[in-house]
């Protein structure tokens, strides 16, 4: 069996049928750790469709799900592009041999960075953090962003406190960046977390946020 030829065939198969139901989507390439979705990472507009991994599309995705199939020709993407389709955004986590093509649907966007300690006079370091003492990891990246199950106490433990809220984050992984529990997140709504679990996956990042007050 030619291997390649048929990989061939499935790409090209998949974008004859985007070509049929899918609608013109632009698709971003990033170039360093900031602002993927500038317009000059803006490298081809080609024909897709997304469906829902159960269910294809007969049904809608359920809540609490941001995984999708993308279907198009898988021979102009690889994973980490990203997908604007009208009011929706994805990133491709997989395209592996034979198999559909995986895309994660982004809701928020995120700044990732990691603090610094101040060195006091005569002292150790300080350990306030501050926008000044971090340093920049990841600007601007679109993710998908959840609720995690479950909650974190309160710090004061009075009746009167509400629990911390923890989000589970994927997002695609640049080459260079590691990122790490105690890392600083930042969002468009101007919620502010920090990493309590980083695992770099086949897919990307899949991260714990827990909220912050920084």
């Amino acid at each position: 069996m030619d291997f390649d030829r048929v990989q061939d065939r499935i790409s090209w198969g998949q974008g004859a049928a985007a070509r049929s139901i899918g609608s013109m989507t632009d698709a971003y390439r990033p170039c360093g750790p900031s602002d993927p979705l500038s317009p000059t990472n803006r490298f081809i507009r080609l024909h897709a469709a997304f469906s829902t991994p159960r269910g294809g599309f007969s049904r809608a995705n359920p809540y609490g799900s941001a995984l999708w199939y993308g279907h198009f020709d898988g021979k102009y993407t690889r994973p980490g592009d990203y997908l604007r389709q009208r009011d929706r955004l994805f990133f491709v986590a997989a395209q592996q041999d034979l198999l559909p093509i995986l895309c994660v649907e982004t809701n928020r966007w995120l700044t990732i960075s990691r603090p610094s300690t101040v060195p006091g006079p005569g002292g150790p370091a300080y350990g306030g953090l501050t926008a000044s003492t971090t340093i920049p990891l990841l600007t601007n990246w679109p993710a998908s962003v959840i609720g995690a199950a479950g909650a974190g106490h309160p710090d004061a433990g009075l009746p009167t406190d509400g629990t911390v809220p923890y989000w589970t984050a994927l997002l695609p992984a640049w080459e260079g960046v590691v990122l790490s529990p105690s890392d600083l997140v930042s969002d468009d709504l101007g919620r502010n977390a920090v990493i309590s679990a980083s695992e770099l996956t086949a897919l990307g990042w899949r991260l714990t946020l827990k909220q912050a007050t920084v």
